[in-house]
């Protein structure tokens, strides 16, 4: 299946980069941290068979645009705003909508801000953003040390990683990825130099996280907002090691949620992309 390298303005002063692919009713996919589109590249095939997919890479990331951040340039809400105004200006005003990592917290925005856009959800691996924070304490919370590096106001995180950005991004890499061969050393160095000529809006899309985008999770708590759509979230079993129940969180934000736990690691969408093209088709269906 070809798919279609293009740049789409989705706001003023920024475009992002966009492969498409197939043709049927549209599934946007968005991929996570530290990599670009590329992450879907098995899923989108198949997928693509009888559906539109369409895979950016997230403002901040792989070639599309990095705007200076302005305190609101990389909250999940302006993430989100853009997947809506790229799909519409693809000519979808409703689409599937599947994220995995960093790409997943955007998909949750997006279908809690507009969920008359968005009629199926899938989230890979995370919690939304507030539970992510509350689970997170004591000595387990050393696994996401960079949510606390990056949370720092400017300058000391973009530093640092500056300094060391093939070692710092190839980290995650490698000890998130329970096959390494999924990763092949294409894939590898193609993450790796997008993510070093992105270090300022990588750091700020994570500091967000930290700030605006839990300001956003609690006004929706607070006032009951849910996800309102089918959403099935894939998670490795990683919740009852650091002592939580992760199913238990998410049926707190969307009452017709399928929860699966899968086997393979962070990066399922290359490790186990057949189990992940299985759910999304379940998911569509429903």
């Amino acid at each position: 299946m070809m798919f279609n390298q293009q740049r789409v303005t989705v706001a003023e002063g920024v475009a992002l980069n966009v492969a498409v692919g197939g043709s049927g009713s549209p599934v946007v996919l968005l991929h996570g941290f530290p990599q670009t589109h590329l992450m879907w590249r098995h899923v989108a095939a198949d997928l693509a068979a009888d559906h539109t997919v369409i895979c950016p890479d997230l403002r901040g990331y792989g070639d599309s645009d990095k705007p200076a951040d302005d305190g609101q340039a990389y909250s999940k809400r302006t993430m989100a705003a853009d997947v809506v105004a790229l799909a519409r200006e693809l000519g979808h005003d409703r689409f599937a909508l599947a994220g995995h990592d960093r790409g997943a917290l955007v998909a949750i925005r997006a279908g809690l801000d507009h969920p008359d856009a968005v009629t199926h959800l899938a989230s890979l691996d995370v919690l939304p953003t507030l539970d992510m924070w509350d689970v997170m304490h004591g000595a387990s919370a050393a696994i996401g040390f960079h949510l606390y590096l990056m949370a720092q106001p400017p300058g000391l995180p973009e530093a640092m990683i500056s300094a060391s950005a093939d070692a710092f991004f190839g980290h995650f890499l490698d000890v998130w990825a329970n096959d390494p061969a999924a990763i092949p050393a294409d894939v590898r160095a193609a993450y790796l130099k997008a993510s070093r000529e992105a270090v300022p809006s990588i750091v700020a899309d994570y500091r967000a996280s930290a700030t605006v985008d839990v300001e956003h999770d609690l006004a929706d708590r607070e006032a009951g907002n849910r996800l309102r759509m089918p959403v099935t979230v894939l998670q490795q079993d990683w919740g009852s090691a650091l002592g939580f129940d992760a199913a238990g969180r998410w049926r707190e934000w969307a009452a017709d949620l399928e929860h699966r736990t899968v086997t393979c690691g962070h990066f399922m969408a290359e490790e186990a992309p057949g189990e992940v093209v299985k759910a999304l088709r379940a998911l569509l269906a429903r």
